[in-house]
């Protein structure tokens, strides 16, 4: 099992599908790096070299921000938004919607289940 940027990646899978499992790849971003590094698309993973994994790890470190650095990154950014008292960071300390979203009816992901209202009969 090749790991990546400290996540295991699947074997059986093509490379530029597998390397969508770390965070902070997506589908172009892994082409993208596969073409830098040479390697085929319609390869597998577990048909890689030693030598191709490595390149592949060496070539995220080096251009890409992933992982536990991104996930840090997002939160600071959050973080500063709610520090400042800006709109957007209102809306995330009060875990409601933050781009324009309707809350009158649906949110329910944000909001959280339905809270029952005391004394309102049907």
């Amino acid at each position: 099992m090749a790991r990546i940027a400290g996540v295991n990646i699947p074997t059986g899978k093509r490379v530029p599908v597998a390397l969508t499992y770390i965070h902070g790849i997506g589908p172009h971003a892994a082409g993208e790096i596969c073409k830098a590094v040479g390697i085929e698309e319609s390869r597998r993973v577990n048909q890689l070299s030693d030598a191709e994994v490595l390149a592949i790890r060496e070539h995220i470190d080096a251009n890409l921000t992933v992982e536990g650095d991104l996930r840090r990154e997002v939160q600071m950014n959050i973080k500063r938004l709610m520090d400042l008292g800006c709109y957007r960071g209102l809306r995330h300390r009060k875990s409601l919607p933050v781009r324009g979203q309707r809350t009158h009816t649906n949110a329910r992901t944000r909001k959280g289940p339905a809270k029952p209202i005391a004394g309102k009969k049907k």
